[in-house]
């Protein structure tokens, strides 16, 4: 069996770091934006990875608050996955790539978090 702890903690990473992308990709400026995003189905993309993010993210803190003690997955959210992100994944990548990496870590991340519910 896999520890609630691991689980929890590569859900919650991969799901605001692709959350966090998309929403720093949206408020650029219009010719700051990557190419594919000037198109309306690009702009979609974006948005749509981020909202599966932060849906992740929150099946990932209800799995915490359940399965761990209350002060770790509040700790995370508000601690350690921002600071992963902008100190890690953003400066390494950038936003671009980290929102394409992250995104199919996301949907292993929900089947994760179903399976081991």
């Amino acid at each position: 069996m896999v520890e609630p702890l691991y689980i929890f903690l590569f859900a919650g990473i991969v799901s605001m770091s692709a959350a966090l992308s998309a929403g720093a990709l949206n408020k650029l400026p219009l010719e700051q934006k990557p190419g594919f995003m000037h198109k309306p189905n690009g702009q979609v993309t974006v948005v749509m990875a981020g909202n599966l993010g932060a849906i992740t993210l929150l099946g990932a803190m209800a799995f915490g608050f359940l399965k761990l003690q209350w002060w770790i997955p509040l700790s995370c959210m508000f601690i350690t996955f921002p600071v992963m992100h902008l100190l890690i994944f953003q400066r390494l990548l950038g936003d671009l790539k980290n929102l394409f990496l992250m995104l199919p870590l996301v949907v292993v991340a929900a089947v994760a978090l179903y399976y081991y519910w």
